[in-house]
């Protein structure tokens, strides 16, 4: 059942914050990925592309864990236990977002031709994790 975030947390997953991304391959052995983090309300979100692993694995096994280190405290972090759903809606708007804040670019520098973004929003089950 979704849990709703701390204020706290949502904060620092609107700044710079960098995320490790766990999902599962086909066999079951993890695949981790770093990602630009951001929030949404109660969900946590990503940008990425159709065609990697991320999006393949998610479709097959919505469920993931993402590690996140607040950018303003490094002894400060959150993982993130949930259910991620992957959708086109939104997805262009969002990654020129993030360029904007990890890049201070108005729009995506590496979108390849054709390519089609996607985003990953996952209803957060559990948060643990260390700091105040």
């Amino acid at each position: 059942m979704p849990i709703e975030i701390p204020e706290p947390i949502k904060q620092f997953l609107s700044l710079k914050a960098y995320g490790h991304v766990v999902t599962r391959n086909a066999d079951g052995s993890p695949q981790v990925s770093m990602v630009w983090m951001d929030v949404d309300g109660n969900e946590v979100l990503f940008n990425t592309a159709e065609g990697r692993v991320k999006p393949r694995n998610l479709r097959r096994d919505p469920r993931i864990i993402i590690s996140v280190q607040n950018p303003n405290d490094s002894q400060v972090y959150a993982l993130f236990h949930g259910t991620a759903t992957v959708t086109e809606e939104g997805a262009d708007q969002h990654i020129d977002k993030l360029a904007k804040r990890f890049l201070g670019m108005d729009e995506y520098p590496w979108r390849a031709p054709g390519e089609q973004r996607l985003i990953v929003r996952i209803q957060v089950d559990r948060i643990g994790g260390f700091g105040s």
